[in-house]
Parts: C-alpha cells; structure tokens; sequence
C-alpha cells in the first residue's frame, strides 16, 4: 500500500514543484497518510486546501484504506 501512496504523490509533486514547494511521504499507520511539506509549501497559507482537497482528495480516490492525510511539522 505504500507504494500505491508514493506513486500518487509522485503525480502531485510536479505540480507542488512548480510554485516552489514539494512533498515527502513519512509514514502510513492506521488509515492516515503522514507527510512533510518543504519550500514554498512548508509555510503557505493555502497548505489546508492543497492537503484536503488536493493531495488527500486523490489519495483517497485511488489508494483503498487511506482516510486522512496529516502534515508532519519538523
């Protein structure tokens, strides 16, 4: 399943990449996908929407068993 959510994101990450930021997978436990944002993503103030209707939305589509993505501060 792991490698089902990494593909995913790898099809976000040119999209985050293009406005200066990026996204890392951490971990996935109990249903929720853990991530790190980093650049331009790591502060903006539009990382809510990205996560929930972007990243999550997605991940929700085409990874059965995911429910929830969380961003991991460092």
């Amino acid at each position: 399943m792991e490698q089902q959510i990494i593909e995913v994101l790898e099809k976000i990450r040119p999209f985050l990449q293009k406005d200066g930021g990026d996204i890392e997978f951490v971990s996935f436990k109990d249903g929720i996908v853990y991530v790190k944002m980093s650049g331009a993503c790591a502060d903006c103030i539009y990382i809510d929407d990205t996560i929930k209707d972007g990243v999550e939305a997605m991940l929700l589509d085409e990874v059965p068993g995911v429910i929830s993505v969380e961003v991991v501060k460092e």
